[in-house]
């Protein structure tokens, strides 16, 4: 098609449930595209001679050629296609923020719409697992080297895919139950459906990794144990699984729960499927939650479909919400309320000490602070209460102090991070890497999974070779 024509095209809208019928189940909200949706997106791609879409990728993904085999009706193809770079497509298609990403940089962007990147991953990774054609890809011959991955998240399983391709023996330690990290236990089931994470683990299984539930390194192992024990290299990616609160008068009452625990209990112990599973949920009339990104949105709608009366506080005003526009607007669209310039400070409890009710007070919008946002500031006598039984901070979080406790030699930041090499992620401790949100504090599953990749790189080499080398940074054209 000539480029004029496929600017024509108009993006193309994914069928969703109808909001008022959602709001009462955990059914994946966006219904994904037909094949005729795809197909029709998919020749809205330029094709371009240098795709900056691919800039915008922490995985690099090969964007134009994977859409271009939509395009020519080769849906699984396109699935192969973005295997090579991505173990876990259908994943990434349905919670990377690629508006932000890839989608950012599409050129037709520039005068209307991007072309929907994150749908057709989505798309193609559906149909190659319905249509139950999966394609291992080549493996090298054994290495003999051994790794250990410490956390089965999306850093955890980007390096053990990568790894195992490699011809290295991988086997991942995972402390819970379930392997997947935040997948599992984090994003809700309408959000990301569990069933699509374990086909995804099953993916990596089939490759040769090895996978240890219910293994707590620090406690069952420590790291040097690991290494004293047959492993040649180690992986941590235990992600940042403390909750942050806010320290205000109430927040141990009966009632307050961290994000973290409300949407675990729900999402990995099914406790919305109480009785048939046996994790009692936890069952409320009206829940604050508060925070704006895109665990307070998870945990506001979680709220409403286990039959509560959902509002989020946000001390900011819209604009600054950093959770994704999408999410905010499917979480409005259900019911969810949203105050916006209103802060806690504090929860009210009952004379049995549960909560029943939050003190707030609203702000104003002052210079912009270190974040590049402007700063929330109190506005004097303007405090009122909101009646509620149950509060959850969604507030971020950070990492969770075991393997640093029980590692000496690994070098921490003063925000309990661990301290790496940022072009290599080796870590202090020879032999030893990490990425992920143990490195980063919290943040995107994408973004956690470019870092599994590029430590992969990382250790093969030092598998391979004994050392790591820092990649050759390119100097701008005119610079010496």
């Amino acid at each position: 098609m000539d480029p004029k024509e496929r600017k024509k095209i108009p993006r193309q809208k994914m069928p969703e449930q109808d909001p008022r019928r959602r709001r009462h189940n955990f059914e994946e909200v966006p219904y994904g595209f037909t094949e005729e949706l795809a197909l029709t997106e998919a020749k809205r791609c330029l094709k371009c001679k240098k795709p900056l879409c691919m800039t915008g990728c922490p995985v690099n993904i090969r964007i134009p050629e994977f859409i271009k085999l939509i395009e020519e009706g080769k849906f699984i193809e396109a699935a192969w296609k973005l295997k090579e770079q991505n173990s876990l497509p259908a994943v990434t298609g349905r919670v990377c923020p690629q508006e932000s990403q890839c989608e950012s940089k599409c050129i037709l962007g520039k005068k209307g719409e991007p072309v929907a990147i994150g749908r057709l991953e989505r798309f193609a990774a559906d149909f190659e697992r319905s249509a139950g054609k999966i394609k291992l890809p080549d493996i090298s011959k054994p290495t003999g080297k051994k790794v250990a991955v410490i956390g089965a998240g999306p850093a955890g399983l980007t390096v053990a895919g990568d790894l195992i391709k490699l011809g290295h023996q991988v086997t991942i330690f995972e402390a819970l139950h379930e392997p997947g990290g935040v997948l599992v236990y984090g994003i809700p089931e309408f959000r990301l459906p569990k069933e699509i994470v374990r086909f995804e683990v099953d993916y990596l299984r089939k490759l040769g990794v090895e996978i240890k539930t219910d293994y707590v390194v620090g406690k069952a192992n420590t790291v040097d144990e690991l290494l004293r024990n047959g492993f040649d290299a180690v992986f941590i990616g235990t992600g940042a699984g403390l909750p942050i609160f806010m320290n205000i008068p109430g927040e141990n009452l009966v009632g307050v729960y961290s994000a973290n625990e409300y949407l675990t209990r729900s999402n990995l112990m099914k406790a919305f499927r109480f009785p048939e599973y046996g994790t009692a949920p936890i069952r409320s009339k009206k829940v604050i939650t508060i925070g704006g990104g895109n665990v307070a949105m998870d945990s506001a709608r979680t709220a409403l479909r286990l039959g509560a009366e959902s509002i989020i506080v946000y001390r900011r005003s819209r604009a600054e919400m950093p959770a994704r526009a999408e999410e905010i607007h499917h979480a409005e669209e259900e019911g969810v309320q949203i105050k916006i310039l209103t802060n806690p400070v504090r929860i009210i409890g009952d004379e049995k000490g549960k909560v029943k009710s939050i003190e707030c007070i609203k702000m104003k919008l002052g210079e912009p602070d270190a974040s590049g946002r402007r700063r929330p500031i109190p506005i004097k006598g303007s405090e009122f209460i909101i009646d509620c039984d149950t509060v959850v901070p969604a507030l971020g979080n950070r990492p969770n102090p075991l393997i640093p406790m029980t590692t000496p030699d690994l070098k921490t930041t003063r925000w309990g991070t661990l301290e790496c090499d940022p072009d290599t992620l080796e870590t202090s401790k020879k032999g030893v890497f990490a990425g992920g949100d143990i490195v980063t504090g919290a943040a995107t599953v994408i973004s956690a999974m470019g870092a599994g990749k590029v430590a992969a790189k990382s250790i093969h080499e030092y598998l391979t070779t004994g050392k790591v080398t820092k990649p050759e940074k390119q100097t701008p054209k005119g610079e010496k």
